[in-house]
């Protein structure tokens, strides 16, 4: 069994917030995998479906985001699952808008919905998918920023970036996480020398998927 769980802050107020990508991204999944009608348990709504054989449950916490680990820690512990059989997709401000990063571990960043589920999880170790939302514009908190919609510019790559991230999703159920990491992170290329210049460019990050 594996949980896919998308992060976000539930009810209308909150749909279409940058906050709320994880959401948006279950959603699409459950879309594109024909699940069954949302249902609530473990404080979230959830729904199940087989993919290649495994079950996978679609999660999305409706303890409001700072308390998501309130959700999928007893999830866990009911079905006796390992916490690398949990995959989080949440929103990234250190990262541009729209840009996609897959983990197979690492800390919470700073992010206060992972920084709930690793202590109630007792553990690090889980999967992350991580949706560029882009740093505040200049005057704005933190706040302000994650709990705005997506500008006009801004919109069309986040649609990209999830498009881009259901079969990605699909690879770590079916592949494993290190296996969708290779093959769609986003690819990082080195300048060439140009023909009289004194030293080669800095690696850049690519996008993996053509920007809308």
């Amino acid at each position: 069994m594996k949980i896919i769980a998308g992060l976000g802050n539930p009810g209308a107020d909150y749909a279409h917030t940058k906050h709320n990508v994880g959401f948006m991204l279950a959603d699409a999944l459950a879309d594109r995998w024909n699940a069954p009608a949302w249902k609530e348990d473990f404080f979230s709504s959830v729904t199940e479906v087989r993919i290649g054989g495994e079950k996978v449950f679609l999660v999305k916490p409706l303890t409001y985001m700072n308390n998501s680990g309130e959700a999928l820690g007893p999830m866990l512990s009911y079905y006796k699952m390992d916490v690398d059989d949990l995959t989080v997709v949440h929103d990234d401000m250190d990262i541009p808008s729209g840009t996609v990063r897959i983990r197979r571990k690492g800390s919470s960043g700073g992010h206060n919905g992972i920084k709930s589920i690793i202590a109630h999880v007792g553990s690090e170790d889980f999967a992350r998918v991580r949706i560029g939302i882009g740093r505040p514009p200049a005057g704005w908190t933190v706040i302000n920023h994650v709990l705005a919609p997506f500008s006009a510019e801004d919109a069309p790559k986040i649609r990209g970036a999830i498009d881009y991230l259901l079969p990605a999703v699909e690879c770590i159920v079916t592949n494993g996480v290190d296996f969708a990491m290779n093959h769609y992170n986003p690819h990082k290329k080195k300048a060439k020398k140009q023909e009289g210049s004194h030293e080669a460019q800095e690696e850049n990050n690519t996008p993996a998927y053509p920007e809308g």
